[in-house]
């Protein structure tokens, strides 16, 4: 919190109404209207903070909850305006103001709440391998689920030799939905001379909590994580959202050091992986659209380390996407709660890969996966949807490393 009480408002100052932004913004593009883009909603939250704009107005409402906090606008901003702090910031007053939608808060309660998410999760995992890998007219979430399915047969660990300590955050939908990624990182990390760890204790990240406006609960969520990660091992995420979140664990608990100190070892898995080679792989004769998620390209600055990953494999071909730094319509639960919007973005998104003409697209982020993967099937292209390291670890395998 800045000292004058303003919190992520200050961020805001720097904005000359330029309008560079505007092309670098999903929902702008998609609606064409001013209040949907990054200069529209920076002028609301200026008059929300002055008082100029009621909390309770319905256009605040409205042209907030529709933006997709992806922060492509920051990187194209000259002035470095600190809009997702301002996002942050403006997301809690409103939810101070008009409580949580009940849907958006059984959806964060799930997640927080081990147990319980569990239990919800396990015939989702059992239903999702009777769905057939191209449903164009399944509904959306069917469509999403049947993206998570595993595309390799599953492999043997393999016994750690390296002495360079890493602990996998496990997260929520991430160990749920996508363990055979999590099997998929602990190979390729150990065949980078790595020993990978886990962390007994640990809990969701809090993202969903922060991007609904809950810090209290995005707050107690990073305290457990920080007593769960002791000690100064790296700590190797493989969902950019998580990753995300977990490097802003300072600014969230800023009294707190050992909270600073998990921020400051969080690294994406391509990041990890980079700084120990990538060991090469095998043969895969792939073209590969690499489709780069917001919370890893624009708000952690990780740009290059996963193309290395993928350039780690030999025969592999990387199609060139346009727009590729935009956003697909996931961010989080967004999808869920602004469908239509969710998909124009997602359309123009998907439009754009199939010009491509790839064999498999590759994105490190789950939500990502499952809304490209939707989006594909709707199209009705069976196109898969998969982490780098999944690719890695198959390019692995076919070197026969394991």
């Amino acid at each position: 919190m800045n000292g004058d009480g303003r919190d992520g408002f200050a961020g805001l100052d720097a904005c000359v109404r330029c309008g560079f932004c505007l092309q670098a913004c999903p929902t702008y593009l998609a609606t064409g209207d001013e209040a949907d883009g990054p200069r529209g909603r920076i002028a609301l939250m200026r008059e929300m903070e002055g008082g100029g704009i009621a909390r309770g107005d319905p256009i605040l409402h409205r042209h907030l909850d529709r933006c997709l906090g992806c922060r492509g606008c920051e990187p194209a901003c000259p002035s470095g305006v600190g809009y997702g702090s301002a996002l942050q910031t403006a997301r809690e007053r409103l939810t101070e103001t008009r409580g949580v939608a009940l849907r958006t808060r059984v959806l964060t309660y799930l997640f927080a709440n081990e147990q319980m998410r569990r239990a919800v999760m396990r015939p989702l995992r059992l239903a999702r391998s009777l769905l057939p890998r191209s449903a164009p007219r399944a509904p959306l979430p069917i469509r999403m689920l049947a993206a998570t399915r595993p595309r390799s047969r599953a492999r043997p660990g393999v016994p750690p030799t390296g002495s360079m300590r890493a602990l996998l955050f496990r997260g929520c939908v991430m160990d749920d939905l996508f363990s055979h990624v999590h099997a998929a990182t602990q190979r390729v990390l150990t065949v980078n001379g790595y020993k990978v760890l886990h962390a007994p204790g640990e809990a969701c990240c809090g993202a969903l909590h922060l991007h609904a406006g809950l810090p209290e609960e995005a707050r107690a969520l990073a305290r457990q994580n920080a007593r769960a990660f002791t000690g100064t091992d790296a700590i190797v995420v493989n969902s950019a959202g998580c990753g995300a979140a977990l490097r802003e664990y300072g600014s969230l608990l800023p009294e707190q050091e050992s909270a600073s100190a998990l921020a400051d070892r969080a690294v994406d898995v391509s990041v990890a992986l980079t700084s120990r080679g990538p060991r090469r792989g095998g043969p895969l004769r792939l073209r590969v659209a690499y489709d780069p998620p917001c919370h890893l390209l624009h708000a952690q600055g990780v740009a290059d380390e996963p193309l290395t990953v993928l350039q780690a494999i030999d025969g592999l071909t990387l199609a060139t996407v346009s727009e590729s730094e935009q956003c697909c319509g996931a961010a989080g639960l967004y999808s869920l709660l602004e469908p239509e919007l969710s998909r124009d973005v997602l359309n123009r998104k998907i439009e754009r890969i199939v010009a491509a003409t790839p064999d498999v697209v590759a994105s490190g982020n789950p939500g990502c996966i499952m809304q490209l993967g939707a989006g594909l099937a709707a199209a009705g292209c069976d196109i898969p949807v998969r982490h780098p390291v999944e690719l890695l670890d198959d390019a692995y395998a076919a070197a026969g490393y394991y």
